[in-house]
């Protein structure tokens, strides 16, 4: 009696949750109407009339679900709610409500899990004690509400990654453009647009710096924003370098030399310190999975024939 109420009850529960989701949806699809409609009486060069798929707007909704059923779970704190912006800006979610969506999504996957798990047990293995049942049940959520935190530091390391290879290539751009006769500002912003094919990431950070040079805001502080956003040490050390010209009023172009030759050294120590650990890294597939085969090749038939003459011998 115990396995139909307790998915009676967690059935209850998603369709109430569903509920509340579609009701958040459509009270949230009326403002976006409404905002449509001010926006199309003020502009006429917006073009705010395109049709959504359904992919999109599924996608939308789950997003919107997941900032609802995150807002409450999301860190109160403001170090541990500072730090989980930090980790998301540093993912290259930049939304206000990306602490909620990603709580959100943790809670969802781990529910979805705890659901999964249940259900798969209940209904397949009758025969399984309730101790078991709730061992592995909390075993699978907690791996669920785990997995989205392993996925978040992958994308961080990688988008990190791949600004750092990107970033040699844009500061010799941005050397050529200075001492070409270009301002710094508008520097930024060619470099910006010539670095899409090359780095997306990078190419889009150096657009955000330019958007905010544009709307006005301090050098300064847009450039530690760029720092703040990409959290990477060399970057963090060229905005360093960038607001020490900007204040003592040095060349800009020279400083930007300088750091750029440093960069290409760096860049090529780093490749020669892959190469080195490349020996080290080999030997273990050399060990286990070239050798023995190689050896089964060449000592294999004179094995085989070895024991066909024992044979001969022994009749």
């Amino acid at each position: 009696m115990a396995s139909p109420l307790l998915i009676a009850g967690l059935v209850c529960i998603a369709v109430l949750l569903a509920v509340y989701a579609l009701l958040g949806i459509f009270e949230e699809q009326k403002q976006r109407d409404s905002m449509r409609n001010r926006l199309r009486e003020v502009s006429e060069h917006i073009d705010i009339n395109r049709k959504e798929t359904s992919a999109s707007w599924l996608h939308k909704s789950f997003m919107l679900l997941f900032a609802r059923l995150g807002e409450s779970v999301k860190p109160k704190k403001k170090k541990d709610l500072g730090k989980a912006e930090s980790d998301l800006m540093h993912a290259g979610f930049r939304s206000k409500n990306a602490v909620a969506v990603f709580w959100g999504f943790k809670i969802g996957l781990a529910l979805f899990g705890m659901t999964a798990c249940l259900v798969t047990m209940l209904i397949f293995m009758g025969n399984v004690s309730y101790e078991v049942v709730a061992i592995v049940t909390l075993a699978v959520t907690l791996l669920f509400l785990y997995l989205p935190g392993v996925w978040l530091n992958w994308r961080i390391s990688v988008r990190k990654d791949n600004i750092s290879r990107g970033l040699p290539d844009a500061l010799d751009l941005l050397v050529v453009c200075v001492e070409a006769g270009m301002g710094l500002d508008a520097a930024i912003d060619r470099v910006g647009m010539e670095m899409r094919a090359k780095c997306q990431e990078l190419s889009d950070e150096l657009k955000m710096l330019s958007l905010e040079l544009r709307a006005g805001k301090a050098r300064r502080e847009a450039l530690k924003n760029l720092a703040e956003r990409i959290g990477i040490d060399d970057v963090n050390s060229l905005v360093a370098l960038l607001i020490q010209a900007d204040i003592f009023g040095t060349s800009v172009a020279l400083t930007l030399r300088v750091y750029a030759d440093t960069m290409r050294t760096k860049r090529f120590q780093r490749a020669e310190e892959q190469a080195a650990k490349l020996p080290v890294k080999l030997l273990f597939p050399l060990i286990f999975f070239i050798l023995p085969p190689l050896f089964i090749v060449i000592m294999g038939p004179a094995v085989i024939r070895l024991m066909k003459v024992f044979n001969v011998v022994g009749q």
